[in-house]
């Protein structure tokens, strides 16, 4: 038996208990539609059926729907649009459904306890140019060398079904089913259970603050937006106003069902500072409350992550604490100052992270802007954290994201702007942070292929699309023909990993300082400790060398031209030795280290304490 949908309320939505429910091989189509005025027929292996007004905006049809069979629905007459709640759209968000029982795959992994977000490292990547393939199937066969490599977690960008073959994943338009390309529901349970097999958990980005402009038929049965947010996107979901109960109910729902029926351990939720929502109780905390619940019924940890703009720690503050609850949230303005501090770089966003100390600063504290002026915003911005409240474990930094790659107008990576000793700098700082770390798929070997922003829109909206990227270009000073079109298909082959160039010069080279320094991180909790009052950072010979103190272990680097002698007084004396350097010179002599131009150290106790 299989539910796709558990109600976090009782009584009103007592409906919702039951669609998706398999029971003798088939289900009892119900669908919200209180936009409907007069009727609602269902549309099922091209017979059609009235359904009956049930109580709450509800209706439900007595025709049995089996698994297998192709469904959708007709408000008013309309044209047949699929389930909003569909579980399996095989030609995508224009056309029915498929009734699918999810309880049907035989997993094996019973004994899986889920993860912690403290101490662990997550990989971010594209199901669609992780491989030549694009498929789950295929990504599930380089898990072992994720394994190798010392990750913990696979976090996937958005899977949700959206129109055409390619794409982000953020302009999903059916949130319930797999995008079939990527083979679809069944594909992604064999994905999580390998990569529970091989000890890996698997988070999943949720996009629920816009869903994508083709493809979205939730107007036609509620009222799931409303004019009163907007949101960069359109209008904003319906989390607040009248008939808003079913909405919040929509994506709490859907958030159980990856964690329950997926398997999956985490969701990464998007932008939710757009998630506009003036109630007493948040979404976000209600969610959050939500997924507790299932984790203690289950017995399995999982996790909640909120990308969220506005440098709050109310947002991984306990509930207790008048917090919402989430477990982490990511911190750009560490990327915003490792990324300035290696490129030199400081348009737009960036200028803020230009002055002097602003690195050093970001390694003991994770928000720049922490009620203080920003100059990108022209405003104050954020709040001070309180290490007393939060760990440092809870934010989750990196050196390059899809966000921080894909929106830049080539889609160039790190790897193509630093050469890679300043690459390797700024990986030492990432892994022996305080934070979360999080690579971007590729990263671990400088891949050289770039990674654009593409996509597959009917020809209308696609070339909308194309020109609104020359033209946001092009006021930056870009030429039309230095803009790759998203739509032409080149440019999603362009951003496909060539995974054999791992074993090709400074790539492996690369891969290899990676690979020793996750090694170094699992070995040394110093390394990894998240406490964010016992890390302090000493200054250098100049403004772009210092070193990180990490309990009895420091890591000095040098970001400059020039090389420096820093002091790194180990509580240990001399005996402290190079546990891995950029330079096989470096020596520790009489409680120094030496760093050429453009180099790092760690130092630490022979032996791990």
């Amino acid at each position: 038996m299989s539910t796709a949908h558990l109600p976090v309320r009782t009584g009103a939505r007592s409906v919702a208990r039951t669609t998706g429910l398999v029971r003798d091989g088939a289900t009892t189509p119900a669908v919200w539609a209180p936009n409907a005025a007069d009727s609602v027929e269902l549309w099922l292996d091209g017979r059609t059926a009235p359904m009956e007004r049930g109580e709450h905006g509800w209706w439900v049809s007595s025709t049995p729907a089996p698994v297998g069979a192709r469904y959708g629905f007709s408000v008013d007459g309309g044209p047949v649009v699929p389930d909003p709640r569909a579980l399996r759209l095989p030609e995508g968000p224009h056309e029915p459904a498929q009734v699918v029982d999810l309880d049907d795959f035989a997993w094996t992994d019973h004994d899986w306890e889920g993860v912690e977000l403290p101490g662990t490292t997550i990989y971010e990547l594209h199901v669609g140019t992780f491989t030549p393939e694009g498929t789950l199937a295929a990504a599930a066969e380089r898990l072992d060398e994720l394994v190798e490599l010392g990750i913990d977690v696979v976090e996937l960008m958005p899977l949700n079904s959206f129109p055409g073959q390619v794409g982000w994943g953020y302009d999903g338009a059916g949130l319930w089913a797999v995008h079939e390309p990527y083979g679809g529901p069944r594909a992604l349970q064999e994905f999580v259970d390998a990569a529970h097999a091989r000890g890996l958990a698997v988070f999943v980005d949720a996009v629920y603050n816009h869903l994508g402009p083709d493809g979205n038929y939730l107007g036609l049965f509620g009222p799931y937006f409303t004019s009163r947010h907007e949101t960069p996107w359109g209008v904003g979901l319906n989390l607040d106003g009248p008939d808003s109960d079913p909405v919040r109910d929509f994506i709490i729902e859907n958030a159980l069902h990856w964690l329950r029926d997926f398997h999956v351990d985490g969701l990464r939720l998007d932008a939710v500072h757009e998630l506009h929502d003036e109630r007493a109780l948040p979404i976000l905390e209600e969610l959050a409350a939500a997924v507790d619940e299932l984790e203690e019924t289950s017995g399995r940890a999982m996790v909640l992550v909120a990308e969220s703009d506005r440098n709050d720690i109310r947002t991984v503050t306990s509930r207790e604490r008048g917090g919402l609850g989430i477990d982490g949230q990511w911190a750009d303005d560490v990327h915003h100052a490792l990324h300035v501090a290696l490129t030199g770089e400081r348009q737009g966003y960036y200028d803020d992270f230009a002055a002097p100390g602003v690195l050093p600063r970001l390694l003991t504290t994770p928000f720049l802007h922490a009620g203080t002026y920003s100059t990108f915003r022209r405003r104050v911005h954020g709040r001070s954290v309180d290490p007393d409240l939060v760990d440092g474990s809870a934010f989750v930094v990196s050196l390059q994201t899809h966000d921080q790659v894909g929106n830049r107008a080539t889609g160039d990576r790190l790897s193509a702007i630093v050469d890679e000793r300043l690459l390797r700098c700024g990986a030492a700082l990432l892994l022996t942070s305080p934070y979360t770390p999080m690579l971007f798929m590729g990263e671990e070997w400088a891949a050289s292929t770039p990674w654009q922003y593409f996509t597959d829109h009917n020809d209308e909206l696609g070339k909308l699309v194309s020109q609104g990227r020359r033209d946001e270009f092009g006021s930056h000073g870009w030429a039309p023909d230095e803009v790759p079109d998203p739509q032409d298909p080149a440019t999603r082959d362009a951003s496909v990993l060539r995974w054999a160039e791992r074993r090709e010069g400074e790539h492996e080279l690369v891969l290899d300082w990676y690979r020793a320094l996750l090694t170094l991180r699992r070995a040394r909790p110093d390394l990894r400790d998240g406490d964010l009052s016992a890390v302090r950072v000493e200054p250098g010979g100049n403004d772009r060398a210092f070193v990180v103190v990490r309990g009895r272990h420091r890591v000095a680097v040098n970001l400059s031209e020039s090389e420096v002698e820093l002091p790194i007084g180990l509580d240990d004396g001399p005996e402290g030795v190079v546990l891995l350097a950029l330079d096989p010179t470096v020596a520790n002599v009489d409680g120094t280290v030496r760093l050429p131009a453009r180099s790092v150290a760690i130092i630490g106790p022979a032996h791990p304490a």
